[in-house]
């Protein structure tokens, strides 16, 4: 284990953990023309309740500006519109159309099948320690923030 150098940052570490999760992801979800990120925007989205983009920004882990880009990208590819929120007709918010359903189900193999691979190459029982507690983690780190 490196405790020296980008080795001794958690920061590092976990960027470089999630650049190669996530090259594997790229690559699983190109075959459908979709990137990590706009899978993200739709799985966010699959619950079919919708989001205000706020919500959907904070959810997906990206900028406003970004996510925008994002999200009228998947409007032009019919994935993805915009509409009344549900219970607030005066919001507006993003919601997965049809077609962006069907998207996703056909990558949900996909993305399931990535997760297979980097649990084989880890270890299932690793795998599944080190997702809860990174979300715990976050969710610890979250709270610090709120109280600080």
């Amino acid at each position: 284990m490196t405790t020296h150098g980008l080795g001794s940052s958690l920061a590092y570490l976990l960027s470089r953990a999630e650049r190669v999760v996530n090259r594997g992801l790229a690559a699983a979800l190109a075959a459908e023309g979709v990137t990590v990120e706009q899978w993200r925007i739709m799985r966010a989205l699959a619950d079919g309740r919708g989001e205000s983009m706020g919500e959907l920004a904070e959810a997906v882990l990206m900028p406003h500006p970004t996510l925008t880009k994002a999200v009228d990208r998947l409007i032009d590819r019919a994935l993805v519109y915009r509409g009344p929120a549900k219970g607030d007709r005066r919001r507006v918010a993003v919601f997965v159309s049809g077609r962006g359903a069907e998207l996703l189900a056909r990558i949900d193999g996909a993305v399931a099948e990535q997760q297979a691979l980097v649990a084989a190459a880890f270890g299932a029982e690793r795998t599944a320690r080190l997702m809860h507690e990174l979300e715990i983690l976050a969710d610890t780190l979250d709270r610090a923030e709120v109280s600080a």
